[in-house]
């Protein structure tokens, strides 16, 4: 995974320069010259910022800084700014893998340097802060370099940093393993809420607020009162010292809803991997899963999590392009247990045997690995076994701790993965994403919402339709999506029986529209060949993506994504729970001629009461056409563009 300056790869336009300013007000515009950033120091000596969008206030002005035990702001009075730097990049990021291939990384930047009164003198808060301020075309991001060499305290008390918006603006926030929060005027809010905070402002712009490159301190919180829109962050700051900045703060910013998940903008604002470590090994892509397949039957068999179970499951996988099998809970004993040994209990010798079987047909093997037996056996001894057992992967479960802990041994587990070419997958309250896919390419997805018969509960449509504009910007996500098995009443499957409330096409047309490094499904082989225009839509996600672009969209109501291959492109859409009719424009391909698969839900099906109706079309398109389609309630649609070579 590199970067490139654009001066290796076209021509010099990348430049850095120092710049006296003569005002303390300083005014970044982003490289296209839609966002404008400003900068000021008040006489006061506060730092305060203003964002707006082509001259349009998106958020007010607002603070900067901290404040230390005794209450002292910093940076305030008789702090001053020195020298400021300035500094234009053009270049391009290339992921080891991601939503495209190629990442433009285009900022303005400045750099203000502030001294305190007291510089020179002995003091309980640092002498010097740099802040550090950034410009993209998708978003502001900003944070603070603490001159600070006393590593192991707190040198602040609170953050007083705010987002102080322009305007009454709706907004949906995460809200844990449930349905988003939202929509929400934000002067109704009174409470503390958690990021992604995703706002619509009703005048043709959307912003979504988050952080980046978290190395310590609580995870970002957000705080307003009623009757406010501005919004505080009541997270504890960490040990901020020299060798340690603050996380970014980061707000992003565009025309569509779209502009924010189609962005890896916290993943730019993280710092590459070390050079030494080598992560060509890292195969994202679609994965099978043991866990909902139990007590699945079919044609007089009937689905554990055992070993016969496994085998059907890495054959289908081997035939079908599919990456990996993932092993789930309680292979090594009761997952709870403290006496459940990873290393030797329970079905040790068997999930041995299934990893063999899997590199014989090219398909990896997960191992689940519950926080009890992390903590009770050698962690670092565990992931090394199953390094030499050659798994492909860890999804580890139920980690406790407060957040700031959590944070600390998600960061500490990922790194011992990569050390060990394991891929890692968070499960069951993890920390939010916060880009560190750039760092740690194995890091490749996350429970960062609800997911499907998850929890012993399901989700209706619209849940989906706000988790994608809201949880789905912090990163990928592993929901668990796929679900065929949609027959009116209770199903056989051992942990959750529920019926799902979706549809056929709708649960294909998810697994696209999520972003993941794992996209897990959680039914049995002989319902995905049932379908076999579905299953080949499936099988066609073969990441890493050559490039994704959210196509159109509507918080809480509907989306339509595309996602390309070397080989195909691929579209989804989905809808809440009511039906409407889309017009695709076909505009963003490359000029030619594809066959396009068109599969839709049956006109009556419908997400509660005839999930398993579908019917299949094909038709020659080209980048001029627009593709009618039409969605059910809670359905989708997914569509298989295949080049015709002229």
């Amino acid at each position: 995974m590199k970067s490139f300056p654009i001066t290796s790869l076209i021509l010099p336009l990348v430049c850095l320069s120092l710049q006296t300013y003569a005002s303390p007000s300083y005014q970044l515009k982003s490289p296209n010259e839609q966002l404008t950033c400003q900068i000021r120091q008040t006489p006061q000596g506060n730092v305060t910022y203003t964002l707006s969008y082509q001259g349009t206030p998106l958020i007010a002005e607002s603070p900067m800084g901290y404040t230390t035990k005794d209450g002292t702001q910093v940076p305030g009075s008789g702090w001053h700014i020195s020298t400021p730097q300035h500094k234009s990049y053009r270049g391009f990021w290339k992921p080891v893998w991601g939503k495209r291939s190629l990442v433009p990384e285009r900022y303005e930047e400045v750099i203000l340097p502030l001294k305190s009164p007291e510089s020179g003198t002995q003091q309980t808060f640092p002498a010097n802060i740099d802040i550090v301020v950034r410009l993209y075309d998708d978003g502001l991001a900003f944070r603070y370099n603490i001159h600070h060499t006393e590593n192991n305290t707190r040198p602040f008390e609170k953050e007083s940093t705010e987002f102080r918006f322009a305007g009454d603006y709706t907004a949906w926030f995460y809200n844990g393993e449930n349905a988003n929060i939202g929509p929400e005027k934000l002067s109704v809010c009174h409470a503390v809420r958690l990021p992604v905070m995703t706002i619509d402002t009703g005048t043709g712009h959307f912003m979504a607020i988050h952080e980046a490159d978290l190395r310590t301190g609580e995870p970002m919180k957000l705080q307003s009162e009623e009757g406010s829109c501005d919004f505080t962050i009541p997270s504890r700051p960490g040990m901020l010292n020299s060798d340690t900045p603050s996380p970014w703060r980061v707000v992003f910013c565009g025309e569509t809803p779209g502009v924010a998940i189609d962005s890896h903008l916290l993943e730019l604002l993280n710092p590459p991997p070390d050079p030494s470590l080598d992560f060509s090994w890292v195969r994202p892509g679609v994965c099978v899963w043991d866990w909902r397949i139990n007590g699945a039957k079919t044609d007089g068999f009937t689905y554990h999590m055992d070993y016969p179970s496994w085998v059907r499951m890495v054959d289908f996988a081997s035939d079908h392009n599919i990456k990996h099998l993932v092993l789930d809970a309680n292979w090594y004993g009761p997952e709870f247990q403290k006496d459940s040994n990873p290393l030797q209990g329970g079905k040790t010798e068997d999930v041995q045997k299934i990893i063999q079987y899997g590199k014989q047909k090219n398909v990896g093997v997960w191992l689940y690995l519950n926080d009890v037996g992390g903590r009770q056996y050698p962690l670092d001894k565990t992931l090394e076994q199953y390094a030499r057992w050659g798994a492909a992967g860890v999804k580890y479960g139920f980690m406790n701790g407060t957040p700031e802990e959590k944070n600390a041994r998600t960061r500490r587990i990922t790194e011992l993965c990569a050390r060990n070419h394991l891929l890692i997958d968070f499960h069951d309250g993890p920390v939010h994403p916060y880009g560190q896919m750039r760092t740690w390419p194995n890091a490749i997805t996350r429970e960062y919402c609800q997911a499907q018969l998850d929890g012993h509960k399901v989700f209706p449509p619209a849940t989906f339709l706000t988790s994608v504009f809201v949880n789905m910007v912090a990163g990928p996500l592993d929901m668990n999506n796929g679900m065929f098995d949609l027959r009116q009443g209770p199903t056989t499957r051992t942990d959750e029986n529920k019926p799902v409330p979706s549809t056929l096409v709708s649960e294909a047309a998810r697994t696209l529209i999520v972003f993941s490094g794992a996209t897990i499904l959680p039914d049995i082989p002989e319902y995905y060949t049932r379908y076999p225009s579905l299953l080949e839509f499936i099988s066609a996600q073969q990441m890493p993506w050559v490039e994704s672009k959210t196509l159109d969209g509507k918080i809480g109501e509907y989306i339509v994504m595309a996602r390309q291959t070397p080989q195909v492109t691929l579209i989804a859409a989905a809808t809440n729970e009511s039906a409407r009719d889309l017009d695709i424009d076909l505009s963003f391909l490359t000029p030619g001629y594809y066959q396009a698969i068109i599969t839709q839900d049956g006109p009556d099906a419908h997400y509660l009461n005839n999930r398993e109706t579908l019917h299949t079309s094909s038709k020659t398109v080209t980048e001029k056409d627009t593709l009618p389609v039409h969605l059910v309630p809670g359905g989708g649609a997914c569509l298989l563009l295949k080049p015709i070579r002229q």
